[in-house]
């Protein structure tokens, strides 16, 4: 997953520089090395852990769209911010289905989750395309 990371980054590099990409990329390793840890706690059962570790996700998230979002003025904040936390909070579901062993829900929640990344992932090309028109003709 963290390699996933990484190839994000260099997605954007040919729009923001070789400085941006690395830093997009620093930023969704965090956001998966968080999302580790939350599940570690969880699955120790460590509430507090778990709710420690959510308000550092939930962060690390607004940095992102902080990040993105001075990058592009296509992006809004507001709409950026709540893909990224619907995310989350499919992620969140999931992760809890998948512990309580319903399976059923993990994979619908798991469905869910994949067809709101690829509509984030839309969201974020059109915006490139919008500020980059010239690179796309």
């Amino acid at each position: 997953m963290l390699q996933n990371q990484e190839e994000i980054g260099n997605i954007i590099k040919p729009y923001y520089g070789e400085e941006a990409g690395n830093k997009l990329t620093a930023l969704l390793k965090e956001h998966i090395l968080i999302a580790g840890k939350i599940i570690d706690a969880a699955k120790k059962s460590d509430k507090a852990a778990v709710d420690r570790f959510n308000k550092d996700w939930y962060r690390n998230a607004d940095e992102i769209v902080a990040f993105l979002t001075n990058a592009n003025p296509n992006w809004s904040k507001q709409v950026l911010t709540e893909m990224f936390y619907k995310h989350l909070k499919l992620t969140t579901d999931e992760v809890e289905d998948r512990l309580q062993g319903k399976w059923m829900e993990d994979i619908k929640t798991a469905d869910v989750n994949e067809t709101h990344l690829i509509h984030m992932g839309d969201f974020l090309t059109d915006g490139i395309v919008k500020q980059f028109p010239n690179k796309f003709k």
